[in-house]
């Protein structure tokens, strides 16, 4: 296959300036919704990249699981690889790749840990099983089988037999605050529309981006 001469046209729509909220976080949640009625198969997943603490950037794609004018809401396992590299760098990047409909919007800011009150009633809202794998999961470190972490499930299943499962002392939710916020249209003949939201101050300022 020859990459270089697969192309498609972008021809979902434009955007210009006074289609936008002048609140990042308003016109995103727009967004979100007309991914969700576009019928994105996966509308709240994002691109999350970090830097270790050897300088080392890694991307990887977690769960939108909360959103407010604070920002942007993950769970994950406190020991895991990027929660490590978030305690060495907090700041962060993150990336909604909304390609059926020729969008994307990218965000960067700081990371930092929610309430354990937060984090609690988010995990008491999962099913039991995602409950149970948090559990058993040291996530990010090595194993030796599967067999293994389908075993400690098993244990797991047995010692919360009964009753509500306890939410890890490990395991938990970061907001990522945003200080910039992209929003990308694809435009036709490679001529996309780029808007940039940045803070300022309390506010936002807005400018137009060359593709």
């Amino acid at each position: 296959m020859h990459y270089e001469d697969y192309r498609r046209e972008y021809t979902a729509g434009g955007l210009s300036r006074d289609m936008l909220n002048a609140c990042p976080i308003k016109q995103f949640e727009q967004w979100l919704e007309q991914s969700v009625r576009a019928e994105l198969e996966d509308p709240t997943a994002m691109v999350l990249s970090t830097i270790d603490a050897k300088g080392m950037p890694w991307q990887r794609i977690v769960l939108l699981k909360g959103l407010s004018r604070g920002g942007f809401v993950f769970y994950t396992n406190y020991g895991s690889n990027k929660a490590q590299a978030i305690a060495a760098n907090p700041r962060v990047s993150l990336l909604f790749p909304w390609n059926e409909i020729d969008r994307q919007v990218i965000a960067t800011g700081t990371a930092e840990k929610i309430t354990v009150a937060e984090s609690a009633a988010y995990f008491m809202s999962r099913p039991r099983e995602s409950q149970i794998a948090a559990w058993a999961s040291r996530q990010s470190r090595p194993v030796s089988a599967r067999a293994m972490l389908e075993k400690q499930v098993q244990v797991l299943k047995d010692k919360f037999a009964s009753g509500e499962i306890p939410v890890p002392d490990f395991w938990g939710g970061y907001r990522i605050v945003p200080e910039r916020i992209e929003f990308w249209q694809g435009g036709e003949h490679r001529l996309h529309d780029r808007f940039l939201y940045s803070r300022d101050g309390d506010g936002w300022s807005i400018e137009q981006l060359q593709p």
